[in-house]
């Protein structure tokens, strides 16, 4: 049985791309995946390199407005930072609402090194958190 899964955040640029990501990369077949934001801001290029890095493939994602997909039904809806959590609209059917709450990679300042290395943890973090829920979902 395939599940439905939104991975919700704010600008739908980074923690809930890369989460969209690995759930597709680890189990695409049991899952239906997708990501939004309640306010978009882009694709965030340092998101896709680090992703890259790790053997998956984001780079033909786009950001997307949580309102285009109001219509649809979610098995599951996931807010991966806590000021989507606040806004989240409400998907009526979701069997499970969860909140994973990550730091927000784009905050990161300094070099560049110093901020992929942010992406890099982030990007691990969000890689366990998907894998215990492929696991137990």
């Amino acid at each position: 049985m395939t599940r439905s899964v939104l991975f919700l955040c704010t600008g739908n640029s980074c923690r809930s791309q890369m989460a969209e990501g690995w759930l597709r990369h680890l189990d695409g077949t049991r899952f239906e995946v997708a990501s939004a934001g309640t306010h978009p801001v882009g694709l965030n290029p340092r998101a896709v390199t680090v992703m890259k890095e790790a053997g998956v493939d984001i780079s033909r994602h786009r950001s997307k407005r949580v309102d285009e997909l109001l219509g649809q039904r979610f098995d599951y809806v996931i807010t991966v930072c806590n000021r989507a959590k606040e806004t989240c609209p409400t998907f009526p059917g979701a069997t499970s609402v969860l909140h994973w709450s990550f730091d927000d990679p784009a905050d990161a300042q300094g070099e560049e090194e110093a901020r992929l290395a942010v992406f890099r943890r982030v990007r691990d973090e969000i890689a366990q958190r998907v894998r215990e829920f492929e696991r137990y979902a």
